[in-house]
């Protein structure tokens, strides 16, 4: 079992909070396009509130432990491990909550370089603990619009975690998907589970678009987020979203493990 005070040592050691790589730079940039509602920082959500760019620092120094001084603008951010660690032992939670009754759930990463493992090893858990991780649209062409113009993906599953993917194996070389903050894939995962007459998922599980996406069709969804992703903090705040832990979601994938062991075993769901 690993303790509180082992995890948040690996927090600070991996970086994963304290100072952390997202520069403060990136973060304000992220809250001035959120106030403007560009669509490339909202991923998914449709925020009632105003959402100021000094509304969404208060947010931030309150969610993540940013600094909440708007005249703060160059450096690193910094995340409060304290707030990793309560978010990580409510994420816990919803993992332990669906899996005591079995139900139906989906993962999803816009980040497959860095967190697959992460979700892999949860949809292992939790579909050893009875629960029925879902593949629907596997395979589905997504087109989304980016800076270099509209992309093609193709939605895949790697073990039990849906992720894109170029088609025609454009991404060879050992690369597990494509980098997304996009909605579309659990919009279309879920599109294809309602049309399918399958079951709908009680809980999903990802980052990004993924996590805002469903959170605003109205699915519970949890993940973590970094600094510089205000969208998901905002969705937590106005209850369309279940729960976000606060860290960096681009460090090492290896650093994850630790959080992983640490989630299973607050949730009850150790192999």
């Amino acid at each position: 079992m690993l303790s509180t005070g082992a995890l948040r040592a690996h927090l600070l050691a991996a970086r994963l909070a304290g100072p952390v790589a997202t520069s403060r730079e990136e973060s304000l940039r992220s809250y001035r396009l959120f106030a403007a509602r560009d669509p490339r920082v909202l991923i998914g959500i449709d925020p009632e509130g105003a959402w100021t760019e000094r509304d969404l620092i208060g947010l931030m120094a309150d969610k993540c432990g940013v600094s909440g001084n708007p005249r703060h603008r160059t450096g690193n951010d910094v995340i409060d491990p304290e707030r990793t660690l309560v978010a990580l032992d409510a994420f816990a939670e919803r993992l332990a909550a669906v899996a005591q009754r079995s139900g139906t759930v989906l993962l999803g990463t816009g980040h497959p370089h860095r967190l697959l493992g992460f979700y892999a090893a949860l949809a292992d858990a939790l579909s050893a603990a009875g629960c029925t991780v879902l593949t629907s649209a596997h395979g589905r062409r997504v087109d989304i619009t980016t800076r270099f113009g509209l992309r093609t993906y193709n939605l895949q599953y790697v073990r039990g975690v849906a992720l894109l993917r170029e088609p025609d194996g454009k991404s060879s070389g050992g690369e597990p998907g494509a980098h997304t903050h996009s909605p579309l894939p659990v919009r279309t995962a879920l599109a294809a589970a309602a049309e399918s007459g399958g079951p709908l998922p009680e809980l999903v599980i990802g980052d990004h678009g993924w996590v805002c996406g469903a959170g605003q069709l109205g699915f519970e969804a949890i993940g973590p987020a970094d600094t510089d992703d205000p969208a998901l903090f905002v969705g937590e705040a106005e209850r369309v979203v279940s729960v976000v832990v606060p860290l960096d979601d681009a460090v090492r994938s290896d650093y994850y493990r630790p959080l992983t062991r640490y989630v299973l075993n607050r949730a009850c769901l150790s192999q």
